[in-house]
């Protein structure tokens, strides 16, 4: 994920959108990625949609609205869907056993169409790799992944454990063709993808000159383009490419419930309890979750040179869609994050515009490692913490820590009228914590050091 440049900046559609813009150019400057783009629904619309840096690099081809990126394993949720339009149909129910439909895997009776979808069904994953190993440079097929992976001794017994495995989505979507008659990609588009206008999600194995080119890095060097795994690799775990506009449509059809039945969205989002009642957050082909309060249904997504992140946020009808063409660079989280909060949350972003300037902590906790502090900074409630046995314990305990390597903000909320912010003060040999409260006037009511273990 390298930077190249070249920004197209494809309008902010409401004028109460926060400008995007600044935080795309951002990481690109900060990954080095080739290429990023992003949209953003809000209020069930698509308030944003964007793409920076390149599409292909030796081309010169720019990101565009229209450049198409593999989305990984956010294709996990399409083949769950169509599993439960077979199911409105009642042409299979989410817990029939696999044996009803191939009876030679490794316990099949065992083993529900639930299980698969909610990673708890003890098949071993055929693809753990964060890399392309020789094997998936080979045309295969679904039977034979099948006839490797899913006849090996279960790695738990079902329902028991939550474990990731794209061997359960291979085998789903092979359920769902036997069951249908049609073939997986071709019933998504027939149901799902021209009913939402989606003109541009299909299997990536079929390439047109809109498609990003993929790429990697090794370690920390330049871009290097990387090949894409073989046909046959990623049936129903991984095979869907599209752009980040078409992927929104989806997203604010899920939130609207205009597909599936609203039984159909209550079991495809119902996180999936093991059998001793622990937590996955995992429902069916989506984690489920929250952000700073906010309820979300999200997935990600990794194959050979390409980063997705899709998360839906429900409470705000809202979603953020954040895709790359270059894998092994940690961007696309980071950075949906950075929108959610921009564009979900105000109180929030009201209160980055006016953070305090993480140099003054700064200054102040070199004063306090000193044992002094300027007690017109402070509040009287303050000052009459800081007594003269307060300030030597401080200044005595953070004297051996060495010295203070950085001050960085880590969060930001209001409570009882004031602001609430708590910094990580990097020193040569720990972290600690900074809790502080600050009044409107800007003098601390709080300013306490907290070992961070």
């Amino acid at each position: 994920m390298r930077i190249w440049g070249i920004f197209l900046w494809i309008g902010v559609l409401s004028a109460q959108t926060p400008a995007i813009q600044p935080i795309l150019d951002q990481a690109l400057k900060d990954s080095g990625a080739a290429s990023v783009s992003v949209a953003v629904v809000s209020g069930g619309k698509v308030v944003f949609a964007g793409a920076s840096g390149k599409a292909d690099i030796a081309a010169n081809r720019a990101a565009g609205l229209d450049t198409r990126y593999a989305i990984g394993s956010v294709s996990k949720q399409f083949t769950a869907a169509a599993i439960l339009l077979m199911v409105e149909q009642r042409k299979l129910s989410l817990d029939d056993k696999v044996s009803k439909f191939f009876p030679d895997l490794t316990r099949a009776s065992d083993i529900t169409i639930r299980e698969l979808l909610s990673h708890t069904s003890g098949y071993e994953d055929y693809a753990p790799q964060d890399y392309t190993i020789p094997e998936w440079l080979k045309p295969t097929t679904s039977q034979a992944i099948l006839d490797k992976w899913a006849k090996k001794p279960l790695d738990f017994d079902p329902g028991t454990k939550w474990q990731y495995s794209n061997t359960n989505f291979v085998l789903a979507a092979e359920i769902f063709e036997k069951v249908s008659g049609q073939p997986l990609v071709p019933f998504l588009k027939s149901n799902i993808f021209d009913p939402l206008g989606m003109t541009s999600a299909g299997s990536c194995e079929s390439l047109g000159p809109n498609d990003a080119t993929p790429y990697t890095r090794y370690a920390l060097g330049p871009p290097r383009q990387v090949a894409r795994e073989a046909p046959g690799w990623y049936h129903g775990a991984g095979e869907l490419c599209m752009t980040p506009s078409d992927l929104a449509k989806w997203d604010i059809a899920f939130l609207e419930k205009k597909i599936l039945s609203a039984q159909s969205y209550a079991q495809f989002t119902t996180e999936v309890k093991l059998a001793n009642g622990d937590l996955t957050n995992y429902a069916l082909g989506l984690q489920v979750g929250s952000y700073r309060g906010m309820p979300s249904i999200s997935h990600g997504g990794e194959v050979s040179g390409f980063l997705a992140q899709n998360t839906m946020y429900p409470t705000r009808q809202g979603a953020v869609i954040v895709l790359s063409n270059e894998d092994a660079v940690s961007m696309v989280g980071p950075l949906s994050q950075k929108i959610a909060t921009l564009v979900f949350l105000p109180p929030e972003r009201q209160l980055a515009e006016s953070e305090l300037d993480a140099q003054t902590v700064r200054s102040i906790l070199e004063g306090i490692v000193q044992g002094r502090i300027d007690r017109a900074l402070f509040t009287s409630n303050a000052n009459s913490y800081f007594t003269a046995a307060v300030l030597m314990d401080y200044k005595t305990s953070l004297a051996g820590l060495g010295a203070l390597q950085s001050v960085t903000r880590t969060n930001a909320v209001l409570r009882g009228g004031m602001t609430y912010r708590s910094y990580r003060a990097q020193f040569a040999q720990k972290a600690v914590t900074i809790s502080t409260y600050m009044t409107p006037g800007g003098l601390f009511e709080q300013f306490l050091v907290v070992d961070q273990l």
